[in-house]
């Protein structure tokens, strides 16, 4: 298959020809030229204003629901949702039906997700059927493929149990992701405990419960001198406390979903239930305090938290409701939108480079020769995020009818295009 890119910005630190407009030639996968003015009539062309080029982008905690829950969402839409979105890898969690504990769930999701045009790479369970009582067999699941463990949406409750896993993945220098939650402290809260909790009448969940847990799983990775990744950090002194962990020498990293990058809980004003997610938006100083962690680069890159939810599971009353936002489509509008300050080549480092680096994954490169991973998108233009630019299965968006700044175009991955 030829495609050929035409004058396309070049937005890759590491790349000859960085920070330069030219058109890329694509032969069967890999790069063949970069020149100013090429042509070729068998080739699929991608063209418009503005079009910048980047190495394709990686989000790191997606749901494809697949296999158990295919209704929300499985590997064929969850694929097309990245690529709309301008992803051309995604790492999916283990919150499936089965779970994915053993070596031949991941083939399972390898063997069916293989040679399209967005890399799916799953994250194996850390515990058996994520129950939090026993460690699965990481070792076999990490021979098959999988590129990080976690217990994704369950984060490991027992310090015992999470000291273990972190002691096993170092074996293979593997990382472990938690998402913060101490749930013997937040099992009831619907929303965060604050000004808006009491006034909305809903319980709270405090910061207390993220915090905790970010405290006692930094000491456990120091102990073990394990990779940790904490995934939806959402609070001032959640920041702070991996900020000060960084600096010791930790082997930590951290993640950010664009929607606590831009709301707060006040916009639960109205009991929306496609705001309710977890860990809860926090407030409006939280939301500040991780927008200056990002400009900071004490968060490391941008998770989508993608949680596909069927119409059943959202309209309802707000306690009944399911957590839960999808986030492919959107993240690059929002993170442009909401990060003004935030230049472009950090945003896109962000979305490329770190992720890569913090799960030991190669990096694409955009040069002559090079296997073509890669992400077209205009970094300026305005437009309003509707139903129409959904391709997931679920459309539990807090951000339909909002207007966005930047827009992914293409991606081409695996020989292959897909444009919007």
């Amino acid at each position: 298959m030829h495609i050929l890119l035409k004058n396309v910005k070049i937005s890759a630190p590491s790349s000859p020809f960085n920070g330069q407009q030219k058109d890329i030639s694509i032969h069967n996968g890999v790069i063949q030229q970069i020149a100013d003015h090429l042509e070729d009539e068998h080739a699929t062309v991608i063209s418009g204003d503005n079009l910048h080029v980047s190495a394709g982008w990686m989000d790191i905690f997606s749901h494809f629901c697949d296999p158990g829950q295919e209704y929300k969402e499985d590997l064929s839409s969850g694929i097309q949702a990245a690529a709309k979105g301008g992803y051309t890898s995604v790492m999916v969690v283990p919150n499936t039906q089965p779970a994915l504990h053993t070596k031949a769930q991941i083939e399972y999701v390898l063997s069916r997700s293989r040679q399209h045009v967005v890399n799916v790479l799953p994250i194996g369970a850390a515990t058996k059927n994520l129950e939090g009582a026993g460690l699965a067999e990481m070792y076999e699941m990490r021979q098959a493929g999988a590129v990080a463990f976690s217990d994704g949406w369950k984060p490991v409750q027992s310090p015992g149990l999470l000291l273990k896993a972190l002691q096993y993945i170092k074996a293979f220098d593997g990382t472990f992701i938690q998402l913060p939650d101490d749930q013997s402290i937040s099992a009831h809260g619907l929303m965060n405990e604050g000004i808006y909790s009491t006034q909305l009448g809903m319980p709270g969940k405090p910061a207390i419960a993220e915090e905790l847990i970010i405290q006692r799983d930094i000491e456990l990775a120091k102990y073990t001198d394990s990779r940790l990744h904490i995934t939806g950090v959402t609070t001032r002194k959640a920041v702070e406390l991996i900020a000060a962990a960084k600096a010791q020498g930790v082997k930590v990293t951290c993640s950010v979903t664009p929607y606590h990058l831009s709301l707060t809980d006040a916009a639960l004003i109205n009991y929306d239930t496609s705001l309710k997610v977890n860990p809860p938006l926090r407030s409006a100083e939280d939301v500040k305090a991780l927008q200056q962690a990002v400009k900071d680069g004490v968060i490391d890159c941008f998770a989508t938290h993608h949680l596909p939810q069927d119409w059943d599971a959202k309209i309802l009353e707000f306690e009944y409701a399911k957590n839960g936002m999808i986030g492919l489509e959107s993240t690059f509008g929002v993170l442009r939108k909401y990060l003004p300050e935030v230049p472009l080549e950090q945003l896109l480092a962000m979305l490329t480079d770190n992720p890569r680096k913090i799960f030991g994954l190669q990096q694409p490169a955009i040069e002559v020769g090079a296997v073509a991973e890669l992400t077209v998108f205009n970094p300026d233009q305005h437009w309003t995020f509707t139903e129409a630019d959904i391709a997931s299965k679920s459309k539990n968006s807090a951000y339909i009818g909002a207007a966005l700044k930047g827009k992914p175009v293409a991606v081409v991955n695996n020989g292959q295009v897909a444009k919007h």
